[in-house]
């Protein structure tokens, strides 16, 4: 049996006959399980990852697929043996399979193989076997599992890995005399990927060794004017020398690996590149994340702990959003620190722990965090990472630890004042120590807390105040920010005598959604955003909720729910989604969604979810619900707050 995924998902017979896995769900059941690498994968976990609003019966259906591919996969298993392939472990399933029977995994080994001498003459039968291992590719990986989420990941993992291989093949044969046959390959790799230094190096290389020394110096360049017009940088050490040994016409050195290019320290590293091209906000953000692991995974890689903790810390983007837009990624950074802590020992120097801590605290976003233990954990961090900080009176590393500080003030309602204390001291480092993307952190933190507690004359200050910087640093995602505050602001008014139309504030919350919509950034912000927004306003109004279908409610459906099927006239309906919706997550809407849950309890006349509503609430009473995000508004958490006590004193 052989499994492919580097394509198409498909399984084929020793005798190369393909299996029939049946239908798309199967082959993601399937695709799901290599991706684990034969760890276990628990049924919680693989019916989250194939339906976004998972089913009733769906883990029924997923042990009805899970049947199906045993048989497909153990045709001849007599009936009521074990099986061998797909077998049950724990709570879940794993696949067991060598792992020369997978084509991803082939292609690992191979990379792992290929990289064990870089330093010496290339070994034909590692250089054979990445060979062979490239050519598997038959497309994008997992080609036909297109929507889910985990495929998309594993997509931009493997995606790294194979532009890796192919500079690592490159760079195997021009050490072994290789080069014209090279150059053709290698200049539509850079064609297709500019920004990879590294490539542009080995096409010189290829070019000199081709005795076409001008185009050698062309191309060395090229390189240095893209990356001067597109990013403001100059080449790395490593092209200098190169283009000093073509000048010369000396026989270029090897370069470094490519894997361990770019986590050296210094004006040129991937992680510098990174943070910046977060900082700038839109696509480029995307590409800041996955470079960012890329070059932390390099780093672990090379065996030096102290390393890895430079790379891992050195991204100290500040970030406001109590909800990660790659849980997975974000999951994978904190397991690499926590890894690097316990290499660096609590003896390790006081600076690299610190950053490990503060990211630890600020990659453990409180609205993704599962358990008290995972809570607890991020905390600590976060008050170790701060202690840390004030010790060596370090004002840009304090600003740092103090993000992860404020990122684990969720842990209830009605935590606005302490968050604007931190906001404020944030602000306070960052004006006096020149730390303008900090300072544009502090403001709209203290943005949040004034429109929390419905001063929105500070709360508009704050907004301008962080546009300003904005203009100055090209952070292009803080005036799309602020617009969604100046459209809660309109929304708020809309109550008031005088005040603009529910029409005018629901046209300013489509404008700052579109706005927000052609960054593509910050999908852990934008996903819902807009429908609980209009939800809000609604409620502001005295009105049911919208039920527009097209609507997509996000990560806020379960408590949204009731309320649209009330809407919708189907209480029954809706005493079962009340029912099922499950605590708020601990983050800047946790008081706008339990006001959700008071709201349809007391139109429902269910005393016990109004009751647990209202305990939740009352810490909260002063403040606006939904506004300590900045971004809308449902009106004074009190109205909801005592429309859940009456209903709770009638039960």
């Amino acid at each position: 049996m052989r499994i492919d995924v580097l394509g198409a998902v498909r399984a084929l017979r020793d005798d190369g006959t393909p299996v029939d896995l049946g239908g798309p769900r199967h082959r993601e059941v399937l695709a799901r399980l290599v991706a684990a690498d034969g760890r276990m994968v628990t049924t919680d976990t693989l019916v989250d990852d194939l339906w976004t609003e998972p089913p009733v019966r769906a883990v029924g259906a997923l042990r009805t697929f899970v049947a199906a591919l045993r048989r497909a996969l153990e045709p001849e298993r007599p009936p009521r043996t074990p099986p061998r392939l797909l077998v049950t472990e724990g709570p879940g399933y794993a696949l067991r399979l060598p792992r020369d029977a997978v084509d991803v995994h082939r292609f690992e080994d191979a990379l792992a193989r290929a990289r064990r001498t870089p330093d010496a003459p290339a070994d034909p039968d590692a250089l054979a076997d990445l060979e062979a291992a490239r050519a598997a590719w038959r497309g994008p990986a997992y080609a036909d599992v297109t929507a889910a989420a985990w495929a998309r990941r594993e997509r931009t993992r493997l995606e790294e890995l194979r532009l890796e291989a192919t500079e690592l093949r490159s760079r195997l044969l021009l050490d072994s005399g290789a080069g014209a046959e090279l150059v053709a390959e290698l200049g539509a790799h850079v064609a297709e990927h500019p920004w990879r230094e590294p490539a542009w190096g080995l096409l010189a290389r290829a070019l000199h060794r081709a005795g076409r020394q001008a185009d050698a110096l062309a191309t060395l360049r090229r390189a240095r004017t893209m990356l001067a017009d597109q990013l403001g940088l100059d080449p790395g050490a490593d092209l200098r020398r190169l283009e000093a040994d073509i000048l010369h016409d000396t026989p270029p050195p090897p370069p470094p690996t490519p894997w361990a290019t770019g986590v050296r320290l210094g004006p040129r590293t991937t992680v510098e590149l990174a943070r910046t091209l977060a900082l700038a906000g839109g696509d480029a953000l995307a590409h800041s994340r996955r470079d960012r692991l890329a070059a932390v995974r390099a780093a672990e890689r090379t065996g030096d702990a102290a390393l890895t903790a430079r790379v891992i810390g050195a991204y100290d983007v500040p970030a406001l959003w109590s909800r990660a837009d790659d849980p997975e990624q974000s999951r994978a950074v904190v397991a690499a620190a926590e890894r690097t802590l316990a290499a660096l020992g609590p003896a390790g120097p006081a600076e690299l722990r610190a950053r490990l801590l503060a990211t630890v605290a600020v990659e453990s976003r409180s609205a993704d965090l599962t358990g008290s233990a995972a809570g607890a954990r991020a905390a600590r961090a976060a008050r170790e990472a701060e202690a840390l900080a004030r010790r060596l009176d370090d004002p840009a590393l304090l600003a740092f630890a103090l993000n992860g500080v404020l990122l684990q003030t969720f842990t209830r309602p009605g935590l606005a004042a302490a968050r604007d204390t931190t906001g404020a001291e944030i602000l306070d480092l960052a004006t006096r120590h020149d730390l303008p993307n900090f300072a544009v952190l502090g403001h709209l933190v203290r943005l949040q807390s004034a429109a929390a507690r419905g001063d929105h004359g500070a709360a508009t200050a704050h907004a301008g105040a962080a546009e300003r910087l904005a203009a100055a640093t090209e952070a292009s995602l803080v005036p799309v920010l602020t617009a969604w505050y100046r459209a809660s602001a309109e929304a708020a008014r809309s109550t008031e005598p005088g005040g603009p139309t529910a029409a005018t504030a629901a046209a300013h919350y489509r404008a700052a959604e579109d706005a927000l919509a052609a960054t593509a950034a910050m999908p852990g912000l934008h996903r819902g955003l807009f429908a609980l927004a209009l939800l809000g306003l609604r409620l502001l109004h005295d009105r049911p909720a919208p039920t527009d279908p097209a609507l997509d409610w996000g990560p806020y459906r379960p408590w949204t729910q009731p309320l649209v099927l009330l809407a919708r006239h189907r209480a029954e309906e809706a005493r079962a989604a009340l029912a099922a919706a499950p605590e708020p997550p601990r983050d800047h809407l946790q008081e706008a969604l339990w006001s959700l849950t008071a709201r349809a309890a007391a139109r429902l006349g269910e005393p016990r979810a109004a009751a647990r509503a209202a305990t939740a609430l009352h810490p909260a009473r002063a403040e606006h619900a939904g506004a300590a995000s900045g971004l809308l508004t449902l009106g004074p958490v009190a109205r909801y707050l005592a429309e859940a006590e009456a209903c709770a004193h009638r039960g």
